[in-house]
């Protein structure tokens, strides 16, 4: 996510931008989401019980005025709403909550596998130990996992704009504490220069680690080269940029790195002004592995379903299974695990005639 946001009406708290729903072809198709993060999950329902919890001062008292608080409207008042909803994580059971609150949501969607992204050093600058957050999402990992049949894994990152000082602290905390259900390391907020943290990626690599940036979605196709080159990118986070630069896009077509494409995202930020000029369709059309996911969904009004409608509208029944098929594609599902989902992916297409 950038900060280039806009006002957005009073329909943005109505849902997502959505187009006419699909139906049946969207809740039958199993999904996989490698965009979303655990942070911007949080429902207001959950942060009023936190809040209460833990008495957390400037956050309406009210769930109704909660609500009405929540829904987005600009730059300023979602960086108020994403700290308020970060203060109020403070322990183990904290995490544990949210975390099952969000795999509830996910599987209430037929979303199989995630890979959330843990906003790590949002909580290491608070002064909550990275033990404390992984102990409590592994909890709820676990749990989910039994009682619902998804799997989650993790992508802990920190901001770009931070500093050098910030990834190595990060780095650090995840070679030291992080379970083996980490499967990446990445790099969000404001799009700055990536070479500063090659070395610090070359450490995650190093471990095991894949290298899952967040690069292109406003600073243009030069951070999507950098992500490769410097940072070793195996997945690259929004992307759309991408298709500005025709060297570049062959070059992600011929290596099939998957982009991982936020429709709603990418409105909300003003990086696409209106939905029928997102370059999804031609993005699939030059052969890109793209990937549907929803990023913030709560924040931001929206979830995969609400990504799926989007792209029904953009690119039709046929562009849905592909894209629920890149999704598995694109995942560090163990191979086994893959084939079964692609299998029941085309059962679902040829159901549904495709």
């Amino acid at each position: 996510m950038n900060q280039n946001f806009p006002t957005l009406d009073s329909q943005a708290s109505a849902g997502p931008l959505v187009a006419p729903p699909a139906g049946q072809l969207i809740r039958d198709l199993p999904k996989v989401e490698l965009h979303v993060h655990l942070e911007g999950s949080m429902p207001a329902d959950t942060l009023f019980e936190l809040a209460k919890r833990h008495r957390v001062e400037g956050i309406p008292d009210t769930l109704e005025e909660l609500r009405e608080w929540y829904a987005f409207t600009d730059f300023p008042h979602f960086v108020e709403v994403y700290l308020a909803s970060v203060r109020t994580l403070r322990d183990e059971a904290d995490f544990a909550l949210l975390t099952s609150v969000v795999a509830e949501r996910l599987v209430a969607q037929n979303v199989r596998y995630a890979e959330v992204h843990v906003s790590l050093y949002t909580h290491l600058m608070r002064g909550v130990p990275a033990k404390v957050v992984f102990d409590g999402i592994e909890q709820a990992r676990r749990e989910a996992e039994r009682e619902h049949g998804i799997q989650l894994r993790w992508i802990p990152d920190f901001p770009a704009d931070f500093g050098v000082q910030t990834a190595e602290e990060t780095v650090e905390a995840v070679l030291r504490d992080g379970p083996p259900s980490v499967v990446g390391f990445g790099v969000g907020g404001v799009e700055t220069p990536l070479g500063q943290y090659a070395e610090v990626f070359g450490r995650a690599r190093a471990a095991g680690l894949a290298s899952l940036p967040h690069a292109g979605e406003q600073a243009g196709p030069e951070r999507v080269r950098e992500a490769l080159d410097l940072l070793g990118a195996e997945r690259i986070g929004h992307g759309i940029d991408t298709m500005k630069d025709p060297e570049l896009l062959d070059r992600l077509v011929d290596a099939q790195v998957p982009v991982d494409v936020s429709p709603t995202s990418n409105i909300c930020t003003r990086v696409v002004d209106r939905i029928e000029d997102h370059p999804l369709p031609a993005m699939l059309d030059s052969g890109l592995l793209v990937t549907l996911n929803s990023d913030d969904p709560t924040l931001f009004g929206s979830d995969l379903t609400g990504e799926y409608e989007i792209a029904h509208d953009l690119v039709g029944s046929d562009g849905l299974v592909r894209l629920a098929r890149n999704g598995v594609h694109a995942s560090y599902l163990g191979a086994a695990r893959r084939r079964e989902l692609l299998a029941e992916i085309d059962a679902v297409a040829a159901r549904h005639g495709l």
